[in-house]
């Protein structure tokens, strides 16, 4: 076994002892929660008929008994709707995992839904205001699902971006029960991303009409299942993976398909011998460890920055007390490993082809960059996740070893051989707060730029600058303020992509600074993004003025606006997030109690008071 990588041991040495006291107190929590025998043998017989009123006879009778040697009863949480595409093929698992959990001495019940929203229809739309903010609703959603107390184990069915760390973040708060995760697949390769991207570049350059560029996008998002591009969607199946969440080499098998088909019956069956053999909960397989695990998973593969505030939430949702700098420090010795759109022209289903994650496991693991004594779904040890699951001939599971070198270097490398020595996340501090850039797809000559600002407090008034040229032949620094999750919920801003983009081809040197989100989709231009402290909390970037220098240098590390310091400090805020009166319509008005309350980007732009950490330095 190769020797952990120092740099890897000492950040998770310092995430244990930063965790010791919240992480004591999670897991006493969740062992005072586990007990001998089904969950539903605590419960009043009224409460009991009431839980098992809808069954079918059969499936009544087994829920009447409650002795030691009951079947156990699998909670089945899904977030199906049938108008995106990466859950619609949720609509007929429920049936699939009942009948079989039943054939492995289980059963069953759907035990609640969950909302699923997409940010690609709600980009640029007051809707995605509340994006952010349904990964804290869904994770209220299956607490609410599993809190009846009827429940032995749990299959949680998400893919998408909010959907999977909400749903995490639901199942710790019921950590004592073992639980498995269940992809869908991404879709099959469409236009490809390159051409999707150039497309988009020429419409918002007035080159293409509409109808060209609605023929694009609905040849890249083409059939059931996830977006093939390598956003948080996708990024989510992979660290799952990684958490040995999912079964190996599950996350990127294709819907509608006998290997996928398969892999769900697998799914529920492992939930199942979990249960039975009192295997552990979710909440003591995700410790620290795990936790560093998919912080490297998530750099090596270029993953999406929301990320940075989704692990630190999942990591506070199991007492485990994760920060920027933790993530910051691990970059500069994982090496880059996978080339997948935006940072490349290849999509999922190429990487899964070149080896997928089993390859990206197997060669982190020789590296020394991940921790293999971690506990899975499959029981002890990372290594199992260099396997991968094959359809034997009578339509079960097994699993065998992954591939030994990758199949297509340019898109999947091994860590000795990289395409790039870091990981290409970062955090930016200085004059302005703190920040995180992913620099992954950003080209070495574009990771520096100095010029004066241009202020915006809305993305359509910088669209129309755009569209009006004024932004024409300038370089330039867009902040982009009042953006933040206290202020408008913290919504992505991608539809600004495209117009940097064609800036930035035409010459010009821009960067974007937001206490907005950007994912993975800031893409080629630099975008300090998740700015902390938010304007609308009277952070740094509400007294920057157009004409001040800001420089972005994500080679050093650093966020810097050429003021005097004295000046800056003492200089009125101007501009402001939208009044109470200006943020409704859209349902928005329905969550105004969480931008009252939702905590700062850095500590996972939550609602929920989980312990906050020590203070931990950021090294640049």
């Amino acid at each position: 076994m190769t020797a952990i990588s120092p740099t890897v041991a000492d950040v998770t040495a310092r995430l244990v002892e930063r965790s010791a006291a919240t992480r004591a107190d999670y897991l006493a929590r969740i062992a005072a929660a586990r007990q001998t025998g089904p969950a539903r043998g605590r419960l009043a017989c009224s409460n009991l008929a009431h839980g098992f009123a809808a069954s079918t006879a059969p499936t009544k009778a087994e829920l009447k008994v409650i002795s030691p040697a009951a079947k156990p009863n699998v909670a089945i949480v899904t977030s199906y709707n049938d108008m995106l595409s990466a859950h619609a093929p949720y609509e007929t698992y429920p049936p699939l995992l009942k009948a079989a959990v039943m054939r492995a001495g289980g059963l069953a019940q759907v035990a609640g839904g969950v909302p699923a929203m997409c940010d690609g229809i709600t980009q640029g739309r007051d809707g995605m205001q509340v994006s952010l903010f349904s990964r804290d609703v869904i994770a209220m959603s299956a607490g609410i699902a599993l809190s009846h107390d009827m429940f032995d184990a749990a299959l949680m069915l998400g893919v998408c971006d909010k959907i999977v760390p909400g749903l995490l973040i639901g199942a710790l708060s019921f950590g004592h029960l073992p639980t498995v995760f269940v992809p869908a697949g991404p879709m099959s390769s469409g236009l490809p991303n390159k051409e999707k991207a150039r497309v988009r570049q020429r419409y918002a350059a007035g080159e293409a009409t509409r109808e060209e560029l609605l023929e694009a996008e609905a040849a890249s998002y083409h059939s059931r299942g996830t977006c093939t591009f390598y956003g948080t969607a996708n990024s989510n199946q992979l660290l799952m993976e990684v958490l040995g969440l999912h079964l190996p080499g599950s996350s990127f098998a294709s819907p509608d398909t006998l290997l996928r088909a398969a892999l769900t019956r697998e799914a529920a069956a492992r939930a199942t011998e979990l249960a039975l053999t009192g295997g552990p909960g979710v909440g003591e397989m995700i410790d620290e460890k795990s936790i560093i695990n998919a912080c490297v998973a998530l750099l090596a593969s270029g993953g999406s920055t929301n990320h940075t505030l989704h692990l630190v939430a999942i990591a506070r949702a199991a007492g485990i007390q994760l920060t920027w700098a933790d993530i910051s420090d691990l970059s500069p010795v994982v090496p880059l490993l996978t080339r997948m759109y935006p940072n490349g022209s290849a999509d999922v289903n190429h990487f899964h082809a070149a080896g997928g994650v089993s390859f990206l496991v197997r060669t982190l693991l020789e590296a020394g960059l991940l921790h293999e004594d971690v506990t899975t779904i499959l029981g002890p040890g990372l290594s199992a996740y260099t396997q991968e699951s094959r359809l034997t001939r009578d339509g079960d599971i097994e699993l065998v070893e992954g591939a030994q070198v990758s199949g297509d270097l340019d898109v999947l490398r091994p860590a000795d051989d990289p395409f790039s020595p870091d990981g290409g996340l970062r955090v930016l501090t200085g004059e302005l707060g703190t920040a995180v850039i992913k620099t992954s797809a950003v080209a070495p000559k574009h990771r520096v730029v100095s010029a004066p600002a241009i202020v915006f407090d809305d993305q359509a008034d910088f669209l129309t600058a755009f569209s009006e040229g004024r932004l024409d032949g300038r370089d330039f620094v867009a902040v982009l303020r009042y953006q933040g999750p206290a202020a408008n919920g913290m919504p992505e801003l991608h539809k600004l992509t495209p117009a940097l983009g064609v800036m930035q081809d035409r010459g010009q040197h821009v960067a974007i600074v937001t206490d907005g989100r950007m994912s993975g989709a800031s893409g080629k231009v630099p975008a300090a993004i998740h700015l902390t402290p938010e304007a609308a909390l009277g952070g740094p970037l509400a007294r920057v003025q157009d004409g001040d220098v800001i420089t972005l240098d994500a080679v050093a590390g650093t966020l810097s606006i050429g003021v005097d310091a004295a000046e800056f400090e003492h200089r009125p805020t101007t501009g402001r997030a939208p009044l109470d009166a200006e943020w409704r319509g859209t349902g928005r008005e329905l969550f105004g109690a969480f931008r009252a309350t939702v905590g700062s980007a850095d500590t996972g732009a939550s609602v929920f008071q989980f312990p906050a950490p020590q203070e931990t330095p950021v090294h640049v």
